[in-house]
């Protein structure tokens, strides 16, 4: 068993150095998954020797071996080893679940209020493009001390910017507030993924992974309706204001268990050398093409061409050494799972971020209604997910992850007839499940398809790489469908009174074009995914 694990780890090792674009390291072997060292069986006859009497042989299996091994197969992630850390890791995806859910449904109300509507695209982008800073920087920082420390900080940053957002005045405060949030996120994001690869074993890992879809069953469902109510009698700055309380018990519960499984560096691993400053500058650097590359969209002059071309500048040379050699154009293996990341995560946070906008000021739908329309895509994620933890099957991942992605274009496809108002709002209620159950297979076979592929010193930058990837993709397709859509007229929209107290009727200044288009691109990446999907193996 250990010439097994070690033949698996050597594959590991030397596939992702190979997307990296450096040679194997030391005991990389060129044997398939699962190779190992021979066995008795396999090692010729000496000629001339005696052959070895059976009674001196050793037994192949003994009643114990069998015993342990059945133990280990009958493991899951609540025995008594696992079950401390997961209610931890899992609390911490429930606070995440429930402030995405919350917040997304209060964002109309926030942006109108604040004058903000020409910027409503900056208020997501703002998270993802600062995440990519804290992604980065929380991949040395596990590979170096584990993940404990940037969880932690990131929990704490990301109560920070709720209240930073909450408190906003203007509504560039109000986007600060969100870029805070983003770094916090950003942290917490790779820890977590850390901490799987490093607290579990391999056949327990599809499992944490439809855990954490899971996790947004309840905050799907209750979210929207809390966040609606809370914004249309409160107002939204309390949606913004109450979620910080919850950071408390994700900290007690988790950090005791995390110390005892993933303190400190991997196991075996060679001593940690000096942080590498370089890779934390080029994220920096990505972070600001993207901002520069926003701006400009949202400028739509031609003195926009002069950021427009320095983001470009930073952002595509910096990406390049941030990611896997061959992710630009989907290499088989490690550069096709980081990439299809990005695109399945892209097309869906664009398609979901302006459905609350489109229901309310097209539809005249209250915020808490509009919400509600997303209501049952947690439970349908989690069934996804939950799919592809089966492993009868693990055959089948790749047909998996094209179907998931096939549900994810039809999905976003879909939105934009809700325009129609023939058309019931129910029905896109059930294409936005569908393109959930979608995102559920295809979110965690790349994760799970990520860790194997990556050496246990490797996890947390190969984790940075995905998570940048999916922030970098959201933050670029924020960028041009907010351009698309305020060249359309989109920023003239108001959410007008019906979104404060469920009044009918379809706001002032209604641009149905501009969401058209917006669907239009979300659609076309989605799509280009399918395509993708059939290079994840190598």
């Amino acid at each position: 068993m250990a010439a097994n694990e070690n033949g698996v780890a050597g594959d590991a090792r030397m596939e992702s150095a190979q997307a990296w674009g450096a040679p194997p390291g030391p005991g990389a072997t060129s044997s398939g998954p699962g190779a190992s060292l021979p066995g008795p069986k396999d090692i010729p006859p000496v000629p001339g020797a005696s052959p070895v009497p059976e009674s001196t042989k050793v037994p192949e299996s003994t009643p114990a071996l069998e015993t342990t091994s059945a133990a280990l197969r009958t493991e899951t992630v609540l025995s008594r080893p696992y079950r401390a850390l997961t209610s931890g890791i899992v609390s911490v995806v429930l606070l995440i679940a429930f402030e995405a859910t919350a917040v997304g449904t209060a964002m109309p109300v926030a942006a109108d209020e604040l004058n903000g509507i020409s910027l409503y695209a900056f208020a997501f982008s703002a998270f993802f493009t600062t995440s990519i800073v804290g992604m980065v920087g929380s991949g040395q920082w596990c590979d170096r001390r584990g993940p404990l420390p940037p969880l932690a900080t990131g929990i704490v940053g990301f109560a920070a910017g709720l209240v930073l957002s909450g408190t906003a005045a203007t509504m560039w405060i109000f986007v600060l507030g969100r870029a805070v949030q983003g770094v916090g996120g950003g942290l917490v994001i790779v820890a977590l993924y850390v901490t799987v690869s490093r607290a579990f074993p391999e056949r327990l890992r599809p499992t944490v992974m439809a855990a954490f879809a899971a996790s947004w069953v309840v905050p799907s469902v209750v979210g929207p309706l809390i966040s609606g109510t809370v914004t249309e009698h409160l107002g939204w700055r309390w949606v913004f204001l109450g979620i910080p309380v919850l950071v408390v018990l994700p900290l007690v519960v988790m950090l005791p268990p995390l110390r005892r499984a993933a303190s400190g560096p991997p196991e075996g691993a060679k001593p940690p050398g000096p942080a590498d400053r370089r890779r934390v500058r080029l994220a920096v650097a990505v972070a600001l093409g993207a901002a520069l590359l926003q701006y400009a969209g949202q400028d739509l002059r031609w003195i926009a061409v002069v950021p427009a071309a320095l983001g470009a500048a930073l952002l595509v040379p910096s990406v390049r050494a941030l990611l896997p050699r061959g992710t630009v154009r989907a290499a088989r293996g490690l550069p096709a799972v980081v990439l299809l990341r990005g695109m399945a995560a892209g097309a869906y946070v664009v398609a979901e971020s302006f459905i609350p906008l489109m229901l309310v000021t097209q539809r005249g739908l209250s915020v808490t209604m509009a919400g509600l329309t997303l209501a049952a895509g947690g439970a349908f994620w989690a069934l996804g997910s939950f799919a592809q933890s089966r492993p009868r099957l693990e055959p089948q991942r790749e047909r998996l992850v094209r179907t998931g992605m096939v549900l994810v274009t039809f999905a976003i496809a879909y939105s934009p007839l809700v325009l129609v108002h023939s058309v019931p709002v129910w029905t896109l209620a059930l294409a936005m499940a569908l393109g959930c159950l979608g995102m559920g297979m295809v979110i965690s076979s790349l994760s799970v398809l990520l860790l194997r592929l990556s050496a246990p010193e490797e996890a947390g930058r190969n984790s940075a790489a995905l998570q940048l990837c999916d922030g970098l993709s959201n933050v670029l397709l924020l960028a041009l469908t907010g351009a698309v859509f305020a060249a359309l007229g989109g920023g003239a929209v108001s959410v007008g009174a019906g979104a404060h107290g469920g009044g009918a009727g379809v706001a002032d200044g209604a641009r149905p074009g501009a969401f058209v288009a917006v669907y239009a691109v979300s659609a076309v990446v989605a799509l280009a995914g399918v395509g993708v999907a059939g290079r994840i193996r190598k």
